[in-house]
């Protein structure tokens, strides 16, 4: 068995890399330490929903109960035209049933929060501005070297250190190249005094290479995201985020014009989107990719925080009943891979769509998704969503 007093290194403090650090730490690990490149704790996106997978998972690890007092369980996913055209609805409580557990919307802040605090209370170290230059194979350990000049060394190091910039990613498969799936989204969060939200449905509003998306986390927060097909390094880039946003979708649903104008400017972010490609192994020698390093997903997938911290729940269960570290990296990625290259590679197909230009492809796709059977597709979604989950 896999000594429990092995030296454990995880890269990144995210979502990944902190859930992976509390479930090792209970599973009975005792040296893990994390290394994030940021000087502080930071929380990238202005929202998430934690599906019924994800939730059933934070329940398993003594989560839950924090994400009920700052989440919202979510009702129903509805699609929209631009034009206030109803398109149909998911309810979100059979994919629920199915899964046997209830899906919230939490922001990244207070999710990050949560985890971070729980760390801290297991007094498991977060190393911050601890930028990594290079892994090096030293046999039974893995050096790390660090920009402000620090060096390590780990037996076990995991990878968890996202899409952009993984060196561990580059380690494992020698290059690292996120893919620019030639659309921007504009983000951001909104709080009020005020009642923003009469219920907690998702609002997907669908335009021709734009779309609007709106998630109530309660009546008096929510976050939600504005979409479009452009370029890397458009010119909307460097403009106004607010007053660009009122002139694209100002004239859409009344709701997107109050949400855009409710949201104080420091709070809405301009963010060029990528993933990555699916790459065919995950890990090499004492190092194991997780999260979005191993299998970045788009926005539109609803899955990458979730499927993060599905990764942390099978990796350690793994880890902790297997005779090498060879064995479990081996049998992680066998379980992962097509669950994880599935989702992602939905989430590209569903941006292609969304984000199509032309004004055809744009009507069919509506008059598609006036007549789906919505309770055929939440019982498709659960079905994936809950492979290989813990009963």
């Amino acid at each position: 068995m896999i000594d429990k007093n092995a030296q454990i290194a995880i890269l990144g403090a995210g979502i990944g890399g902190l859930t992976t650090a509390i479930a090792l730490h209970q599973k009975g690990f005792k040296n893990i330490s994390i290394y994030e490149r940021r000087d502080t704790a930071s929380a990238l996106g202005a929202g998430v929903v934690l599906w019924a997978n994800a939730s059933k998972i934070l329940d398993r690890i003594n989560l839950l109960s924090a994400i009920e007092k700052c989440g919202g369980k979510i009702k129903e996913m509805q699609r929209w035209t631009e034009k206030g055209a109803f398109l149909g609805a998911i309810d979100v409580k059979n994919i629920n049933a199915d899964i046997g557990s209830t899906s919230y919307a939490i922001s990244r802040v207070d999710l990050q929060n949560i985890l971070t605090t729980k760390v801290e209370e297991l007094q498991l170290l977060i190393h911050y501005n601890h930028h990594v230059l290079q892994l090096i194979d030293h046999g039974k350990e893995i050096g790390i070297s660090f920009q402000n000049q620090d060096e390590i060394h780990a037996e076990i190091v995991i990878g968890a250190d996202g899409r952009m910039n993984s060196i561990a990613r580059k380690y494992v498969n020698e290059i690292n190249t996120p893919v620019y799936q030639n659309f921007v989204n504009w983000i951001g969060i909104i709080e009020s005094d005020q009642p923003l939200f009469s219920a907690n449905n998702v609002m997907d509003f669908w335009g021709c290479g734009e779309r609007f998306g709106i998630v109530p986390i309660n009546k008096y927060k929510g976050y939600w995201a504005g979409g479009k097909s452009l370029p890397l390094n458009a010119a909307l880039k460097e403009e106004d985020n607010k007053e660009q946003l009122l002139e694209i979708f100002g004239h859409w649903s009344p709701k997107i014009k109050e949400v855009i104008s409710l949201t104080a400017d420091e709070n809405i972010k301009y963010i060029e989107v990528y993933d990555q490609h699916p790459i065919s192994k995950w890990y090499k020698n004492n190092v194991c990719l997780i999260g979005d390093a191993a299998h970045a997903a788009l926005p539109t997938s609803e899955q990458g925080a979730c499927q993060a911290i599905e990764d942390a729940w099978h990796f350690t269960s793994i880890l902790s009943t297997s005779k090498t570290t060879a064995d479990a990296f081996e049998t992680f990625q066998k379980i992962r891979f097509q669950k994880t290259t599935t989702i992602a590679m939905a989430g590209r197909e569903l941006a292609q769509s969304l984000f199509n230009t032309n004004e055809q492809f744009c009507k069919q796709r509506n008059e598609n998704a006036m007549h789906t059977n919505y309770t055929t597709a939440a019982q498709n979604i659960a079905k994936l969503w809950a492979k290989d989950l813990p009963n």
